[in-house]
């Protein structure tokens, strides 16, 4: 990287949405690979702390190929709505495909996380699973999802975190340091899988995280942290 681009290990966000057009085929199988198929667990334990219940309405934010969303109409049943947003449209096309497979009715939308095109208070609860640290500006980003959600509802971030204490921080490193990207190299998109454990090393940690939710207007703010360390799930509430 020049000094006139971006540091080192950051994409623009046309980057970004060009890279998960590329590997929206595969993303899936990757995520199942890199999480041994925990990552549905987490998304569990995630829509239940949105605390929707049948007939609610929620808004899942960077969706990707829809597993939260899919996840949340589980709690709002035949008579709620959920709706899923991404800007990459190979995911959406994904998370479309996988609604209609399960016969599921959820509207998968184009839309961008820091402008998202709905009204203020129109949804029980916002959610987004592992694309917080794709947001090329967070405090913007949680801000539009505290904007859409109505007063006493829910806006919940599940995102991978990083551990400190040994030995799951050793492993934690040699996993995304050394074996994510080599991964990366065998799928041919080394770039996306470098990119990766980047983020996750720039992104905030649990009590930073926490705090620019309440910055953002949340209140009542909780996490769990999970799966040894490596994930965190915070709610807030909108007063």
């Amino acid at each position: 990287m020049t000094g006139d681009g971006p540091r080192a290990g950051t994409l623009e966000e046309p980057q970004v949405r060009a890279m998960f057009d590329r590997i929206a085929s595969f993303y899936d199988v990757m995520n199942s690979v890199m999480t041994a198929g925990l990552h549905h667990r987490w998304r569990a334990r995630a829509a239940d702390l949105a605390r929707v219940g049948p007939g609610g309405s929620v808004l899942d934010v960077a969706t990707g190929t829809g597993d939260l969303a899919v996840e949340l109409t589980r709690r709002v049943g035949t008579g709620g709505e959920v709706v899923g947003t991404d800007f990459s449209e190979e995911m959406l096309a994904r998370a479309r495909q996988k609604a209609a497979a399960g016969g599921l009715d959820i509207a998968f939308e184009w839309g961008n996380a820091l402008e998202l095109p709905y009204a203020s208070g129109r949804f029980d609860a916002a959610t987004v699973g592992f694309g917080a640290r794709n947001f090329s500006d967070l405090e913007r980003g949680l801000a539009e999802m505290t904007r859409v959600v109505r007063p006493g509802g829910r806006v919940v971030v599940l995102e991978i975190t990083t551990p400190t204490k040994p030995p799951l921080s050793t492993f934690y490193r040699l996993w995304f340091d050394t074996v994510v990207p080599l991964i990366g190299r065998l799928t041919g998109e080394e770039e996306a899988y470098t990119y990766l454990p980047s983020s996750v090393k720039r992104f905030p940690g649990p009590h930073e995280l926490a705090a620019a939710m309440d910055r953002a207007g949340l209140e009542d703010i909780t996490y769990v942290l999970t799966a040894g360390g490596i994930i965190a799930i915070h709610a807030g509430t909108k007063p």
